[in-house]
């Protein structure tokens, strides 16, 4: 019973390496490679140079944005201020320069007569096919208002009077170019702990009211003339200023870590974001309403409404962060190791299937035993030839021959 123990426990204390077979052929010597110079080549210019995976990334960038913008204008005769032409007023991410307005004065609830050809009319029946719509100023009521002797009139809405008439053409603010925007903007990398602002460490008060954003000469300073921001886009104010657009203003940390957190600066690139639809007839451009409330002595309300036409900002943060990683360099070593056998694989297919003297290369990789073979080889008959000698054992686990040295047995 201790003889059987110990041949076990010799047995599984052994080492067994696979069989090699060198080929010396120089198609597929130069195929072999190729191939793993190819998977060295990606796995140090792509995966460690240019996606540096040995390092943890964090992708989960928490940020915060304030905006100002500082400006004078000429609409229409009226000098207009911060405070008249940007929406809203609290200086978020998003916010709105506008350029031009329609002004419809002293509305108050009522009934009067719709604007516009779609709501002409003869007689009631006319109106009546609108009642649901939306695109009518107010209710339409199935009333057909003319006037004197005319066969022609406009339907009737409840509503808001008199109904705005937005086809009025307005001459744009062109003095918007002239205007600066201020963005801060600070972001942390919750994963490592760092914090950043947008402002340089050696920028003082007096560089920042002096300096203005230009991607090769102070592409770090956080003031930006709206001319320049539509430049970068090859938009120009005359294209924005009439039907209005919408410009995004992108603000990218890509910080790594190892070389210090002095290097973590920002990048921006500006966009137009409705370049999809500047050129449809349908809804181009940008435009929104809002009014102004007023009550008379008498406690009648009335309003002024505002359609605006205006250039949307949209400020956006995006980024990561990355620090060098034991455990995710030992991981993608391991793959870069594992995948250069793969050129093995390919020349293994080439020269099992394509090239000439494949049997013969299938003769020396891969051994045949038939049934009939083990049984001869197990019964030890002195007139086989593939009994197997004194102090050689088969290792039934892998199906290789394991060799055993000893004194008196020469091998």
């Amino acid at each position: 019973m201790g003889s059987v123990v110990r041949g076990y426990v010799t047995d599984f204390f052994t080492y067994e390496t696979t069989k090699s077979v060198v080929v010396k052929s120089w198609t597929v010597g130069i195929i072999n490679r190729v191939v793993q110079l190819l998977i060295i080549t990606y796995f140090v210019g792509w995966v460690f140079i240019h996606e540096k995976s040995y390092q943890n990334q964090d992708t989960g960038i928490e940020s915060s944005v304030m905006t100002k913008v500082k400006g004078f204008g000429d609409l229409n005769g009226e000098l207009m201020d911060v405070a008249d032409y940007v929406f809203p007023q609290q200086g978020a991410g998003i916010f709105c320069i506008m350029t031009k307005v329609i002004l419809t004065k002293n509305q108050s609830r009522g009934t009067c007569a719709e604007v516009g050809s779609r709501f002409n009319c003869s007689k009631a029946e006319d109106c009546r096919q609108h009642f649901g719509t939306v695109l009518s100023n107010g209710v339409i009521t199935g009333v057909c208002l003319t006037s004197g002797n005319d066969t022609e009139g406009f339907c009737e809405i409840s509503g808001w009077c008199p109904a705005e008439d937005d086809r009025v053409e307005i001459k744009p603010m062109m003095d918007v170019e002239n205007f600066t925007i201020f963005i801060k903007n600070s972001v942390r990398f919750p994963l490592f702990k760092v914090t950043r602002g947008n402002f340089l460490s050696t920028m003082t008060s007096d560089d920042i009211k002096k300096c203005t954003y230009h991607p090769k000469t102070n592409p770090y300073c956080p003031i930006f003339r709206v001319k320049d921001v539509l430049s970068y886009t090859n938009q120009t104010l005359s294209d924005l200023a009439r039907k209005g657009g919408e410009i995004g203003i992108n603000i990218e940390w890509k910080c790594n870590l190892d070389h210090g957190i002095e290097y973590c600066l920002p990048k921006y690139s500006f966009t137009r974001l409705d370049a999809p639809f500047a050129k449809n007839a349908i809804s181009s451009g940008y435009n929104f309403r809002f009014a102004k409330y007023f009550m008379t002595e008498n406690g009648t309300e009335f309003r002024t409404l505002h359609k605006a036409y205006a250039i949307r900002f949209d400020v956006m943060v995006t980024g990561n962060a990355g620090k060098f990683n034991t455990v995710q360099t030992l991981i993608h070593l391991v793959a870069a190791f594992t995948s250069v056998g793969l050129g093995t694989v390919l020349c293994d297919l080439i020269l099992l299937n394509f090239l000439k003297g494949a049997d013969q290369y299938k003769a020396k990789k891969f051994e045949e035993v038939s049934m009939a073979q083990i049984e001869a080889s197990l019964s030890q008959s002195p007139d086989s030839q593939l009994s197997l000698k004194p102090g050689i054992k088969s290792a039934y686990d892998s199906g290789a021959i394991s060799l055993a040295t000893t004194c008196d047995q020469p091998i």
